[in-house]
């Protein structure tokens, strides 16, 4: 039995995310399995290393299958490439350890969120951006999302319900850089809870604005509530851009 690790590269504009979903046919996993399958000629069920929301994209998403088919790697990736759609591509496949587990043998991710800060939108990139008019004060967001790092309990920065699984996370960075008008955000944790890192951002997007002081995040944090945040920012901007293991 092979296990083979692919490393996929995708466009999540037109996609419900990544997960299948019952009776929705529009989810990267359902796309790739499809594809798989019929190359194969047995049901496959692939492995990802973790969700990701309706319209966000990814460079370097990760994913696993066991299978006894024996044909080439070079062979399998032409083929995904010839039958997927244009907006997903499996860059790489590589035959792994019998015990490789695309979600349970991560340590780390690092996601990417991009804000246009620009007058204009970018005609060009307005599916990966988010556009900002106001200006952002970029030295203030750096200093809230200062109070971010490290291991706190996130309560305050998903969309999940209370009380209903652990929400203690550890963030090891978050990376803000501009340039000609363009802000990246890069956050890198063990983990993430449902909508964490839009969250963050829209709430650091709200101090770059002066609504929210850089010091109240802080106070955001312990009070471990949801409605203390600032808005969800726009799936399009984000993109999972690399998993550690």
């Amino acid at each position: 039995m092979r296990n083979l690790k692919m490393v996929i590269q995708y466009d999540g504009s037109r996609y419900r995310g990544w997960q299948k979903q019952k009776d929705v046919d529009i989810t990267i996993q359902n796309k790739i399995e499809s594809v798989l399958s019929k190359m194969i000629g047995e049901e496959i069920q692939v492995i990802g290393c973790g969700r990701t929301d309706t319209g966000v994209h990814a460079e370097n998403y990760i994913a696993n299958f066991h299978t006894n088919y024996d044909e080439s790697i070079d062979n399998m990736l032409n083929y995904l490439y010839e039958y997927l759609p244009e907006d997903i591509v499996v860059k790489s496949m590589k035959d792994t350890g019998e015990r490789f587990h695309a979600r349970y043998n991560v340590k780390a991710k690092t996601y990417v969120y991009r804000i246009n800060n620009n007058k204009f939108r970018d005609v060009f990139n307005r599916r990966y951006t988010y556009h900002v008019i106001e200006k952002l004060n970029i030295e203030d967001m750096r200093k809230a999302a200062g109070f971010l790092i490290g291991t706190h309990d996130f309560q305050s920065f998903t969309s999940l319900k209370a009380n209903t699984k652990p929400t203690i996370r550890t963030i090891n960075y978050i990376d803000i850089k501009e340039n000609d008008g363009l802000i990246v955000l890069e956050v890198n944790g063990n983990g993430f809870l449902l909508n964490m890192v839009r969250i963050i951002t829209g709430t650091l997007i709200e101090v770059g604005k002066g609504t929210i002081k850089p010091n109240d995040v802080e106070e955001i944090l312990q009070k471990k509530s949801r409605a203390e945040a600032g808005p969800t920012a726009a799936a399009k901007g984000l993109c999972l851009k690399e998993i550690q293991y």
